[in-house]
């Protein structure tokens, strides 16, 4: 009898150990699961929070597989709602116009101190460097850079107006578009067809999905502010742009590119898609003239502030 409820006595105490034990195991992997999921769920909104207040993106690479960054600013204020989209292009002839890469990278750390300048109703996107292999023949160096940066000679630096392939992008897009094309006085390629490059390609993409209100593109050099048409007249906003821009900075306006032939021009291209679209030529090879450029900046955000 005694041996009976001896046997019974560790029956009970093995089962409730047993019970003790995986109660214990079950709660474990119940906390377990539930700091997993909360750790998910933060990676989720943490993720969701960086895409809705992502201020760079990367819209294409370059033959050589250099990024080409896009730069995201919105107004702060608080009844901001976007209906206008405004792009400022830079860097298109990359090192042979390093300034109109760098008037863009001026502009960015313009805009970032100043964000009260950016109308509530407007997101503005600049793109620096279009052309980041030929640019950077020139800076020996990604993303923003300074004057003092450029060390090359000029030979150097007219080499460097062309991508990795020798195609001259500002050729190669589809507005009249010709593999053999012009520079000044001399010939260069246009590529193979229009946007045979990834450059191109890419701003092609980026235009087509972000769709645009105006666009602005820095040239150097020439001292002007040009309007845009590809056989098809010049658009009323886009005369707009241009007298606004040129009086507001100081630049002559022109209504066409006329000092030689050109094909396959990219502002051209954007005006056979009907979008505004200019061309801001800067006076020299070496200097920004920012204090133009910021007048004439300010000029095309207000236009289009409600």
């Amino acid at each position: 009898m005694k041996n009976t409820i001896i046997t019974i006595l560790i029956i009970i105490l093995i089962s409730f150990g047993a019970f003790y034990f995986i109660k214990k195991d079950s709660n474990g992997i119940a906390a377990e699961n539930e700091n997993k999921d909360n750790v998910e769920n933060t990676e989720n909104e943490t993720q969701d929070e960086i895409e809705e207040n992502k201020t760079e993106t990367t819209i294409g690479k370059s033959v050589e597989g250099k990024d080409i960054v896009a730069y995201h600013f919105y107004s702060e204020k608080e009844d901001a709602e976007v209906d206008t989209k405004i792009l400022f292009i830079g860097g298109i002839h990359g090192g042979y116009s390093w300034n109109a890469s760098l008037v863009a990278y001026e502009m960015i750390s313009y805009l970032k101190d100043n964000n009260d300048k950016i109308p509530a109703n407007v997101e503005v996107t600049v793109i620096p460097s279009l052309n980041p292999d030929g640019l950077f023949k020139v800076v020996d160096t990604d993303g923003p850079f300074s004057k003092s940066d450029v060390r090359a000679t000029e030979a150097e630096k007219v080499e460097a107006r062309f991508n990795a392939n020798n195609i001259d992008l500002n050729r190669n897009f589809d507005c009249e578009w010709q593999e053999k094309s012009t520079w000044q006085n001399k010939e260069v390629s246009g590529g193979s067809s229009a946007f045979s490059e990834p450059e191109s390609k890419a701003i092609e993409s980026y235009v087509n999905s972000y769709e645009p209100n105006a666009v602005v593109v820095w040239y150097s050099a020439g001292g002007g502010v040009f309007a845009s048409s590809c056989k098809n007249g010049v658009s009323d906003e886009t005369k707009t742009l241009t007298n606004l821009y040129a009086k507001a900075s100081g630049y002559k306006a022109y209504e066409s590119f006329n000092f030689y032939e050109i094909t396959g021009d990219m502002v051209n291209w954007l005006a056979k898609k009907n979008i505004p679209a200019i061309s801001v030529l800067l006076t020299t090879h070496t200097d920004t003239e920012w204090s133009k450029n910021q007048q004439g900046i300010e000029a095309i955000l207000n236009h289009y502030a409600k």
